[in-house]
């Protein structure tokens, strides 16, 4: 591709980064639709570039400018930073199924916890009725979160020992 065919693209990021970025909308034999591909170099020539990525979004190309593109590719950490800590401290990779209508609803569980902590976190902390304390980081505000579902199951579950049962035993469990 020729020099002329590549946009400059300023980033706003941790650290200002300037990229060059060409896109085309090309079909391919294995999926349906048109898509758009994107050529994202860090100068403004083959020759001189030393980091090209190639990137391709199923979005409608009117919505896929070189600019929308780099900078939806930048926020792409924020998804790292979700699984990293939906593993290692909400248990994603923890599971013990044997199906998949239960993987589902762990997976449920683990992305509204995440979603609850993270809303909690990012409106001031988690005050209200959890702690007595300001929760500021992801971790206090797990383990208030935590505390505050034990405690509540073990309510409803002393109130509703019958339910709990008799869904147990629809299981094939019997409850002594």
């Amino acid at each position: 591709m020729p020099s002329w065919a590549f946009t400059k693209v300023e980033l706003s990021v941790e650290k200002p980064k300037t990229v060059w970025v060409a896109t085309r909308e090309i079909e391919l034999s294995k999926l349906t639709g048109k898509k758009v591909v994107a050529i994202v170099m860090n100068a403004d020539t083959f020759e001189q570039a030393n980091d090209i990525d190639y990137l391709i979004a199923n979005v409608d190309s009117s919505t896929v400018t070189e600019e929308w593109i780099v900078k939806t590719y930048s926020q792409r950490n924020w998804i790292e930073v979700f699984y990293r800590e939906a593993k290692g401290w909400l248990g994603l990779k923890e599971y013990q199924v044997r199906d998949k209508r239960s993987l589902k609803r762990h997976l449920i569980l683990v992305f509204c916890a995440y979603s609850f902590i993270l809303w909690h976190t990012l409106t001031g902390g988690l005050r209200r009725r959890w702690a007595n304390q300001p929760l500021n980081t992801f971790t206090e505000a797990l383990e208030a979160f935590r505390t505050a579902i034990s405690f509540r199951f073990v309510k409803w579950l002393n109130e509703n020992w019958d339910v709990f049962s008799a869904y147990k035993a629809s299981l094939g469990f019997i409850w002594a």
